[in-house]
């Protein structure tokens, strides 16, 4: 398989009209190998990257548990005491970045979550579905609110100046969490396309008729079209830039240029297997080490949003609506992909990221 095999699918996808418009980039060695726009866009736009925006978050954590800041062992409440109500002082750090921390759904969102005093009020209010540390069930925003102020308690300066500060200057990056509206032009504009599968098609994908209810909906993703949505910086999912700033943002996590992160402690949390409990919704085991999701060599790495022939150490994070950010140690490539068409045809989008996963970690072979 070739880059032009990988190019020749992205661009399926815009000529049969599925997705209005997508971006690719591939990386080894810290450099570009490719980075080409298909569709309506070009290589100065910029995209909604959704939850791809939790490793970028999760790595201003890494920094600051290296340097002894942050403890992913203490309880959550020892660092924001208005977070240890009901119940849920007993809450770790730790828990927080694997999803286990049992407030998958606890409600938080505009026009709120703009303002501190109110995120943190919403803390207090947050209830418990089940016993901290006992189950995975994937936290689409929330825990990644209380992550943001643990980097600002700990970091002592805003979330998204922490990661503006100690990522993108240093790495020469532009990684946007929390984007100024007067500074908004060229974001590709979320757009929701094709059909969800009937539930026939779902049982036999992937053994469910209907999908759980949460709170990454069609209406919710398209509220990141508003430039107030684009502002905040979701630390879980509103992060906007394109697939060549991102493809080497995880270049950086593999060669740790100028040792921005404890070389000790990115190889842990980005290669160290710590929650194997089940996905409620695939059933395979979650493989989350801290912050991003490990490939494993289980067979099931293509359930967990990888391609099929990435090595079982591949590290990432990839985003509703198909974004695909990773980095195959064994390689040395990375792979970011984005666009801002909404396939609610999750089965094909599921298998468009298979797909370019698999064809990107061969491209080189």
């Amino acid at each position: 398989m070739t880059i032009e095999d990988l190019r020749s699918r992205v661009q399926r996808d815009i000529d049969a009209g599925v997705l209005p418009s997508a971006q690719v980039a591939l990386a080894k060695d810290g450099e570009l190998l490719l980075f080409e726009t298909f569709g309506d866009a070009d290589n100065d736009t910029r995209y909604i990257i959704f939850s791809a925006t939790k490793a970028i978050v999760a790595g201003a954590a890494w920094i600051l548990i290296g340097e002894g800041a942050l403890d992913p062992d203490k309880r959550v409440a020892e660092y924001i005491p208005e977070f240890g109500t009901n119940d849920k002082d007993v809450i770790t750090v730790e828990q927080v970045m694997l999803h286990t921390s049992g407030f998958p759904r606890a409600p938080l969102g505009p026009p709120d979550w703009a303002d501190r005093d109110k995120r943190l009020a919403a803390f207090s209010k947050w209830r418990l579905n089940w016993e901290p540390g006992t189950a995975f069930e994937y936290h689409p925003t929330s825990a990644y609110w209380v992550l943001a102020e643990l980097i600002e308690r700990t970091g002592g300066m805003d979330y998204r100046e922490f990661i503006n500060t100690r990522i993108n200057e240093p790495l020469g990056l532009k990684l946007g969490v929390g984007v100024p509206k007067d500074q908004q032009q060229n974001i590709a504009e979320i757009q929701n396309t094709g059909e969800a599968p009937s539930p026939d098609e779902l049982e036999k994908a992937i053994g469910i008729r209907e999908l759980p209810l949460g709170e990454v909906t069609p209406e919710a993703l398209l509220g990141f079209n508003d430039p107030d949505a684009r502002a905040v910086g979701v630390p879980g999912g509103g992060g906007i830039t394109n697939a060549a700033n991102l493809a080497l943002y995880y270049q950086a996590l593999l060669h740790n240029p100028d040792k921005i992160w404890d070389p000790g402690v990115l190889a842990d949390v980005t290669g160290r297997v710590r929650n194997t409990f089940p996905d409620p919704m695939m059933g395979v085991p979650a493989n989350r080490a801290l912050g991003v999701v490990v490939a494993g060599d289980d067979g099931k790495a293509s359930a967990r949003g990888f391609g099929k022939t990435q090595s079982p150490r591949t590290f990432g994070h990839n985003g509703a609506g198909g974004q695909l950010a990773w980095a195959d140690p064994d390689s040395g490539i990375s792979l970011a992909y984005l666009t801002n068409g909404m396939d609610q045809n999750m089965i094909r989008e599921w298998k468009r990221g298979v797909a370019i996963g698999s064809l990107a970690a061969s491209a080189l072979d």
